[in-house]
């Protein structure tokens, strides 16, 4: 059986949702490594921390597929006297490869977007900001809108989306109006009220809200759900690792049991 490679990885993560269309800041892609590095066990995490990284090496990893890239803005030095620097280190000397699959991840059919939609139980109509096509002719690009089964008011919506999302927590305000036709997206999308508006959704669930977005939410009308972005984001994960055991069989896909939501509510 011929080895399977960091490449070969890359390859199929291109294919799923292709690195071209990522957003123009972004910096999704291979980061880390050897192209031709052969890959027995990788991990599939939300983000590459130092926490991340120690799991990988105990778990003897050679790659570690992650969705925000762990190299955003260009590193002036690699040291240990700086997080990036300690992790980068640390992927290097423990010869373990990085793809980051981000913004090409959130717009994909399959990708973060719709993974949340169906977490909340969404049956998806379409696509929020659409960007163009797939090669399978499929519409992609950031946010989902589709409706519930049957409408509930919001506070009992939100403490879905909290207990489906695993979240610690769920800020919102209340337009008043029942809950059936809700946007999703995942991460920091607060300042695409206008769009789930346009769409006639009564509710938005996104991430990282600003106070004025929370003000202009309730002044439209719509309904707003800011359920962090750890949770919004990290519902891909799974899909990601069953993505990739079916692809490669003969590698052992693990997901992080380490990496948390960051901070805590009380």
């Amino acid at each position: 059986m011929a080895k399977v490679t960091v490449k070969d990885i890359y390859d199929a993560l291109d294919r799923y949702a292709p690195f071209s269309t990522q957003m123009s800041f972004d910096n999704a892609g291979f980061l880390v490594g050897r192209s031709g590095q052969a890959v027995s066990r990788l991990l599939v995490a939300l983000d590459i921390t130092e926490e991340v990284v120690s799991e990988a090496a105990e778990l003897g990893c050679q790659l570690i597929v992650s969705h925000h890239p762990v190299i955003f803005r260009p590193a002036r030095s690699i040291t240990d006297e700086t997080t990036t620097g300690r992790i980068l280190l640390a992927l290097a000397e423990g010869g373990i490869s990085a793809i980051c699959a981000h913004t090409n991840l959130d717009a994909a059919v399959g990708g973060v977007n719709d993974a949340l939609a169906e977490r909340l139980g969404l049956e998806i109509q379409g696509v929020l900001e659409p960007s163009g096509t797939d090669g399978q002719g499929r519409t992609i690009g950031i946010g989902r809108f589709g409706e519930l089964p049957e409408a509930v008011d919001l506070p009992t919506f939100a403490g879905q989306v909290k207990e489906r999302l695993g979240a610690n927590g769920a800020r919102y305000v209340d337009a008043g109006r029942p809950v059936r036709r809700v946007a999703v997206g995942g991460g920091s999308c607060g300042d695409m009220l206008e769009l789930a508006a346009a769409q006639g959704c009564d509710t938005f669930v996104t991430a990282d809200v600003k106070y004025d977005q929370f003000l202009t939410a309730k002044a439209m009308g719509l309904g707003l759900i800011d359920a962090g972005h750890y949770p919004t984001e990290n519902v891909v994960c799974g899909p990601l690792a069953g993505l990739l055991r079916s692809a490669f069989p003969a590698v052992e896909v693990s997901l992080s049991r380490r990496h948390r939501e960051v901070f805590s509510y009380r």
